[in-house]
C-alpha cells in the first residue's frame, strides 16, 4: 500500500473526507504513519520537517535500481566478506550533515515529472543531492550478509540510499531489505493503530480511543489555557491576551484538557495572533 491508500482506506472507514498523512511511507516498509482528520488536517503545516527513527535490515551482496528489495539487481552477487566492526565503522561515517542523492526510483521530481516515472520509461535520471542529517545509525546485528540497523534522520532522507551508499563504500554492493518506521516526531510506533484494529473500533464505535490526546500534540509549543472573556475572538481569529509568560513564538491553546482551539503565535508581550484555528463557531 502507498501512503495515499492508506488515507483513502481510512477515509472509508472512518466516513471522514478531510484525512491526511504526515509524510510519506515507502509501500514496501511498514511502521508509523500519522494521519490527522478533519480540522486537524491543518496541523499538517508544522509537520514538513519532522525528524524520524527507523529500524532495518540491509541485505550486502548486490545493488538493486531501487536500491530496495523490490527492484532488479545491478549485477551478480558478489562475496560478502566483512565483519560487523568493519560494517559498523563504515555506517559511522554516514553520521552527520551529508549530501544525498535521492534513489533514481524516488518521488523528488525531474522537470515537473516525478522521477520514478522516468526511471520506469527507462529514461536517464539525473537527481541532484541534497543536505540531509543522519543523526543515528547504528549497527544492531549482523549474521554474514544481513545488517540489522537503527537510524534517526532529518526530514528527506532516503533510508533507501543509506543502504546502497553503504554497500558501494565496503564494496560488494548492497540495498534496503526490510523496513519499519518506528517513530515520526512525537509519534510512536507504541500509540499506533493497524487499519483492522481502526475497522474494528469504529464498527464498534469506539473510535474516539485510538485518537491521541491533543496535549501530546506538538510538545515543543507551550500550552496555554484561553481566558473565558477571550474565547469568542480567538475563535473568530482575532488577536487576544494569554497568560503565557515565556519567549515561546508559539502556542497551543486549549479550553480545557482536551479541546485544542488554536495554534497561536506571539505579536508582542503576552498579545497573540492565531495562526490556525481548530475550533471555530
Amino acid at each position: 500500500m502507498t501512503s495515499h491508500d492508506v488515507v483513502a482506506r481510512v477515509r472509508r472507514i472512518v466516513g471522514e473526507k478531510s484525512v491526511g498523512h504526515l509524510g510519506t511511507l515507502d509501500p514496501m516498509a511498514t511502521g508509523v504513519l500519522p494521519l490527522v482528520l478533519g480540522r486537524f488536517t491543518r496541523l499538517a503545516q508544522f509537520y514538513n520537517e519532522s525528524d524520524k527513527r527507523y529500524e532495518g535490515t540491509i541485505r550486502f551482496g548486490w545493488a538493486t535500481d531501487t536500491y530496495d528489495a523490490d527492484g532488479e539487481p545491478l549485477g551478480p552477487e558478489s562475496p560478502v566478506e566483512l565483519s560487523c566492526d568493519q560494517i559498523r565503522a563504515q555506517a559511522s561515517q554516514f553520521v552527520g550533515k551529508l549530501q544525498q542523492l535521492p534513489p533514481p526510483f524516488s518521488a523528488k521530481k525531474v522537470a515537473g515529472v516525478p522521477a520514478y516515472k522516468l526511471a520506469r520509461k527507462g529514461h536517464e535520471v539525473e537527481l541532484r543531492p541534497k543536505e540531509v542529517e543522519v543523526k543515528e545509525f547504528e549497527i544492531l546485528a549482523w549474521d554474514g550478509q544481513r545488517a540489522h540497523f537503527r537510524a534517526s534522520v532529518s526530514s528527506g532522507t532516503y533510508i533507501r540510499s543509506l543502504a546502497h551508499d553503504l554497500g558501494q563504500a565496503l564494496g560488494p554492493g548492497a540495498h534496503l531489505a526490510i523496513l519499519t518506521r518506528t517513530a515520526v516526531r512525537e509519534f510512536t510506533i507504541d500509540q499506533s493503530h493497524t487499519l483492522d484494529e481502526l475497522q474494528r473500533a469504529c464498527a464498534d464505535g469506539r473510535m474516539d480511543e485510538l485518537l491521541l490526546h491533543p496535549r501530546l500534540i506538538l510538545p515543543e509549543f507551550p500550552a496555554v489555557m484561553v481566558p473565558a472573556e477571550s474565547l469568542g475572538r480567538l475563535k473568530h481569529g482575532a488577536s487576544v491576551n494569554l497568560p503565557e509568560f515565556t519567549r515561546a513564538t508559539m502556542v497551543r491553546v486549549f479550553a480545557g484538557q482536551r479541546e485544542l482551539l488554536a495554534i497561536a503565535k506571539r505579536i508582542a508581550g503576552t498579545l497573540f495572533q492565531p495562526k490556525i484555528v481548530l475550533h471555530g463557531n
